[in-house]
């Protein structure tokens, strides 16, 4: 007989020429040797080819897939199209010019067909992207992470009859210009040419044998590292009719091997949930052991739980009367990483997934169990924060900052009074003076209420509220901004007439409301905000203000630390100019005018802002303090400054000396010149 050849490649043994599957883990199987003897009988020949089918019929799916590679783009607009059906016979990935597609069958109950901008997370400058698909048809998900973004283009559910596995590369595309280089699958090198397309085949099996497999601990995907229990065991779903005279009803998952059935995560389905359901009367509750493809790819905050979802077929249930319990339990946290109950509304953000802590309230029942209580039904889980970022002394600060709040409402209403009893002097800094106390005043008083407001209005109100105080802020800022330029006019620009209170009016409270209606316009910029205290993590401070996400921080530092920048620099650049000219007056040794004029302008000018940049190193704390004091009690200290120049004006017997204006400490200074 001729000779035959006999190798491994994956899965597939070659033996003269023909593709054999290969035997399982732990089979013998015998390889002809090149020559073979005339003594092998057609018998042996036969009984050959049965050991290995019978062999390969014990061998393991390949479960998963994992493939990925970068995209070669033009510069311009990208898009991604997704054209996906129900079925198992193949998936294809293909990239040109502007477009990436995901093509083909291969879920269980999921089907999309979509254009979708790849606009909002901002691949337009780009020439290269890097981006992974994955598979897991245990949950039929179809995940896909571009741009540092995670996509869910199908989303999980409980187990299917068939699932499409075994998903193997069917050839080699054409090369192209623009396409998917460095291809991977399953983190081996496939090519480093740029391809078209790669296409990959499936086949159908039954998801229980799947789930059998791994429960005998195959492994399995695993996009990034989790926390907690991630035992890929297949999702457990349990169906609830709720009839009439529903009462209530208790759902338990399915007990975890090696984990008591006490500790099983449970559901309490209220009555309240009959009345909503108007279409049909079946809840479905399907718990997900595994968590990894329902993280959000931030790595301050990890999933520590398993996942619930609790659906209603074809209905959108919100706004319970009576909230949906969920008792998780876990291993012990740290003090130190806070957590918080999630949820992910599929409606709201139907492709990126996005944990929020919106209609759901957090209860600690112990050091290893979660409850959570929820008003809503979508996916609920347990959210950490990896990254601790507690605030030292929040208690200490928060009464130091209502105290200064309450006394600054009140001192600047009686400077507002103060100065209008004075208008008929017809100064010309008097209407800027009254602008800065009506801004200063209404964002000390929204800063005094925002908590209370945090904590009973909720999410809603808080949107409205947030908007207000960081329009008072910039309010505030852009007054205090006005008073510097308007003492730089009255020393410097001598003969030229100050510009009327109309155009200041204009500035203070015009100009700020621009940024707010912007962020608005954007949205998901303001809401409720949570500081985390260091010596409770589990029981953060509620407030209304911009939100702990990256757009609504990359905000705050556009906005609010830009202005403080300005603000700050311009204030003590003008508080040296002011000195350079006082500083050789008599007047200055004679009764301290000056002097008060130079803590006084400090005031109006919020140079104490400036401290926020010197919160670091072993002076932080005193940094802390001292910012919280001077800030809070802004208010009262410009009440004092008016006060003391009216007790001193009375001193000097009603002279300009003792005036409240800026402009009549220039009209004192031009004084000793023109008598000289």
């Amino acid at each position: 007989m001729p000779g035959q050849e006999c190798w491994r490649c994956g899965q597939v043994i070659w033996v003269a020429g023909v593709p054999t599957p290969a035997p399982g883990p732990g089979a013998t199987y015998r390889v002809p040797p090149v020559s073979m003897e005339p003594l092998l009988t057609a018998g042996l020949r036969a009984a050959l080819v049965f050991i290995l089918l019978l062999s390969a019929g014990t061998s393991e799916h390949d479960l998963y897939l994992s493939f990925c590679g970068t995209w070669r783009h033009d510069s311009g607009a990208l898009s991604l199209i997704v054209n996906l059906s129900t079925g198992c016979s193949e998936i294809s990935i293909s990239a040109g010019q502007s477009s990436l597609s995901i093509d083909g069958q291969i879920t269980a109950g999921c089907s999309r067909s979509e254009v979708i901008p790849l606009k909002q997370l901002g691949l337009e400058s780009q020439e290269e992207t890097r981006f992974c698909l994955y598979w897991e048809p245990l949950l039929d998900q179809l995940k896909l992470q571009v741009g540092g973004k995670n996509l869910s283009l199908c989303w999980p559910r409980s187990v299917q009859g068939l699932c499409c596995t075994d998903l193997s590369n069917s050839g080699k595309a054409p090369v192209a210009i623009y396409g998917i280089t460095d291809g991977t699958i399953k983190n081996d090198l496939f090519t480093h040419e740029t391809l078209e397309a790669y296409k990959f085949i499936g086949e159908s099996t039954d998801c229980k044998s799947l789930c059998d497999q791994q429960s005998r601990g195959s492994t399995h995907i695993n996009v990034e590292p989790a926390v907690g229990n991630v035992e890929h065991l297949c999702a457990h779903s349990s169906e609830v009719d709720m009839k009439e005279g529903f009462r209530g009803h208790n759902v338990t998952a399915a007990a975890t091997k090696g984990v008591p059935a006490e500790s099983s995560t449970t559901v309490h389905l209220p009555p309240a949930l009959k009345t909503a359901a108007t279409k049909t009367s079946k809840v479905v509750c399907t718990f997900f052991n595994n968590n990894s493809l329902f993280q959000e790819g931030h790595k301050e905050n990890r999933l520590f739980n398993e996942v619930v979802a609790i659906t209603v077929e074809n209905e959108v249930i919100a706004n319970l009367s009576e909230p949906i319990t969920i008792d998780f339990h876990h291993d012990v946290i740290p003090q130190l990483h806070s957590k918080k109950c999630v949820s992910w509304d599929t409606r709201k953000d139907p492709l990126q997934v996005n944990w929020l802590a919106d209609g759901c309230e957090t209860r600690q029942k112990g050091a290893k169990h979660t409850e959570c209580l929820c008003n809503h039904l979508t996916y609920f889980s347990v959210l950490v924060q990896m990254e601790p970022r507690p605030v030292r002394h929040l208690l200490a600060l928060t009464a130091i900052t209502s105290l200064g709040c309450a006394v600054s409402v009140i001192s600047c209403v009686a400077v507002f009074i103060f100065l209008c009893r004075k208008r008929r002097c017809k100064e010309q800094s008097i209407p800027i003076h009254m602008g800065l106390a009506v801004s200063l005043g209404l964002l000390n008083l929204l800063f005094f209420f925002t908590g209370v407001l945090a904590n009973v209005g909720g999410e809603r109100l808080c949107v409205w509220v947030g908007a207000g105080l960081h329009y008072t802020l910039l309010s505030s800022f852009t007054w205090m901004g006005v008073e510097v330029f308007h003492t730089f006019w009255m020393v410097h620009v001598v003969f030229s007439p100050s510009p009327k209170a109309c155009v200041w009016n204009l500035v203070g409270f015009a100009l700020p409301a621009l940024p707010v209606f912007i962020l608005a316009a954007v949205g998901d910029i303001y809401g409720v905000r949570e500081v985390v205290p260091s010596d409770d993590v589990s029981n953060p401070y509620r407030m209304c203000w911009m939100k702990d996400t990256p757009k609504a921080l990359l905000a705050h530092y556009f906005t609010n630390m830009t202005a403080v920048a300005v603000l700050v620099i311009s204030g003590l650049v003008m508080l040296f100019l002011v000195y350079r000219k006082i500083r050789i007056r008599d007047e200055w040794r004679q009764n301290r005018v000056a002097f008060l004029s130079i803590w006084g302008l400090s005031c109006l000018y919020g140079t104490s802002w400036g401290l926020t940049f010197l919160d670091f190193g072993p002076l932080s704390d005193v940094i802390l303090f001292l910012s919280c004091v001077l800030n809070a009690f802004q208010g009262f200290f410009l009440m004092l400054r008016f006060y003391m120049l009216a007790w001193m004006r009375k001193q000097a017997g009603g002279s300009a000396l003792g005036s409240t204006s800026t402009g009549s400490t220039r009209q004192h200074m031009l004084q000793a010149p023109e008598k000289s």
